[in-house]
């Protein structure tokens, strides 16, 4: 078995990008938590001891959850463009079943395999935050496990595979996005404060953006492969509107948070993360060569880990 070839199937670059949503969600409902004793009651900014994120089991499980879903995803994309023939003249980084590295056989086991840990991590997470007390709330997580194994398969796998018919995007900001921030946030609070579905929209956007940077590179080989993505079906010039539309909806979702719960000037901190983005907006909007773009995957996604950090930091500072 040749390690490299899982690694390199397993697309680590991804990894920062599919956790973003858990750190904000991990920020803010660590913050939340202990909202009733320094807020709600007493008016006041005193700050009340925490533990750190390090140090909560809760989180790394959840990153660790997170992370089984992401190589998951990764691999069944391997495979499902592998066998479809999807991958044979595509731009960027070889794909491994494509290539001959990985049988589509190999690639299957793999995918088996760790299906199978992230739902024993999934179900380790699901215990240390609900214990025994909260059956419903420890059901309903273990139902959105297995939804998001399938989801992670069904993407590029089947003949129904939606990532085929242009719901990709839909995918990925409901589960980027909605589902790893609330999700997260929940886990913490066993509560739901709705605007917590604010920074949510922020980090759904961000990561749509990074598919749909990726599907505008991919947009001819995709076209011929019958590879139907947002992209192929709305044409070169609207897929960049679109993403301006993402990139910018994502800023302004994220400063209306800070708008309704604003206590410091820190939680501005998260415009730093914009200052890449504002360069690869001006340079998606010159560029002319869809194959450039693959080099702008990793600036979208590691500001986005970026804006998830500078973020959450920002709203725990007071």
């Amino acid at each position: 078995m040749d390690v490299k070839s899982y690694i390199k199937a397993a697309r680590l670059r991804t990894l920062p990008l599919s956790v973003s949503g858990i750190i904000v969600g991990a920020y803010l409902g660590s913050y939340d938590s202990f909202l009733p004793i320094h807020e709600k009651y007493f008016d006041t900014t005193i700050c009340v001891s925490r533990i750190p994120l390090y140090q909560s089991l809760i989180f790394w499980l959840a990153i660790l959850t997170t992370i089984g879903f992401q190589v998951l995803s990764n691999f069944a994309n391997d495979y499902g463009d592998g066998i479809k023939g999807t991958d044979k003249e595509r731009e960027g980084e070889a794909r491994m079943v494509a290539s001959g590295a990985i049988t589509p056989k190999q690639m299957k086991n793999a995918m088996i395999i760790t299906a199978i840990l992230t739902l024993i991590v999934a179900l380790l997470l699901i215990y240390t935050a609900f214990g025994k007390e909260n059956f419903i709330y420890s059901l309903l997580f273990f139902g959105l496990g297995i939804t998001s194994i399938v989801a992670a398969i069904k993407y590029t796998v089947g003949k129904s595979a939606y990532g085929y018919s242009g719901f990709g995007d839909v995918f990925v900001f409901l589960f980027f996005g909605l589902l790893s921030v609330v999700g997260t946030y929940f886990l913490y609070t066993k509560d739901i404060n709705f605007t917590i579905f604010l920074p949510a929209f922020s980090v759904g956007l961000l990561s749509t953006a990074v598919l749909n940077l990726n599907n505008m590179r991919d947009r001819v080989n995709d076209a011929k492969a019958n590879k139907n993505t947002l992209v192929v079906k709305i044409g070169a010039e609207f897929a960049k509107y679109y993403h301006y539309y993402l990139i910018v909806s994502s800023f302004l979702f994220a400063l209306l948070y800070i708008v309704v719960h604003f206590r410091s000037p820190f939680q501005f901190l998260f415009l730093i993360a914009y200052l890449p983005l504002i360069k690869h907006v001006l340079f998606v909007y010159k560029n002319k060569e869809e194959a450039l773009l693959d080099g702008e995957l990793k600036k979208v996604a590691l500001s986005t880990f970026l804006f998830a950090i500078l973020f959450g930091l920002g709203n725990i500072v007071l």
